[in-house]
């Protein structure tokens, strides 16, 4: 099993974990919130970089 197969199998269980464990919209902020804060608190050339690579893996 690859390093990201790993990652997401265990972001999905800590997804499933959060549902039973909190209300449903609490939740889903978490499971939003978090992404998206690791994501404005990337430097511009990071968030540069993430978009390009990103871009790439979807022209495949």
């Amino acid at each position: 099993m690859s390093t990201r197969a790993k990652v997401a199998a265990g972001g999905v269980v800590v997804g499933v974990a959060l549902l039973w464990v909190l209300p449903f919209w609490a939740a889903v902020l978490v499971i939003v919130g978090v992404p998206a804060v690791a994501y404005l608190l990337l430097d511009p050339s990071q968030r540069r970089r993430l978009r390009r690579v990103s871009r790439k893996q979807l022209g495949r």
